[in-house]
C-alpha cells in the first residue's frame, strides 16, 4: 500500500496532461518502448493511468514499469 505522502508526490509529479514515454512495461499487453501518452489520472493505489498514442489505456505501475516525462 502506498502512503498518503508518496501518493501526493506522484500526483504532483504526474499531473493530468503530463506526457510520458514508456521505456519498459512488465505486462503482456504492454505498449512498445518509446510509446508516448498523456496522463489522465493517478489513482489512490498510485497507478498512473495514461491514454497512449496506440489507443491503449494501460496504467503505469511506478514500482514496476520504467518510463519518463517527455521533454
Amino acid at each position: 500500500m502506498i502512503s498518503a505522502t508518496e501518493l501526493q508526490k506522484l500526483k504532483e509529479k504526474y499531473p493530468v496532461g503530463t506526457v510520458v514515454v514508456v521505456d519498459r512495461m512488465d505486462d503482456i499487453q504492454a505498449v512498445p518502448p518509446g510509446t508516448a501518452g498523456e496522463v489522465k489520472m493517478v489513482d489512490d493505489a498510485g497507478n498512473i493511468h495514461v491514454a497512449w498514442t496506440t489507443g491503449s489505456s494501460l496504467a503505469l505501475l511506478p514500482d514496476v514499469d520504467s518510463f519518463h516525462i517527455k521533454g
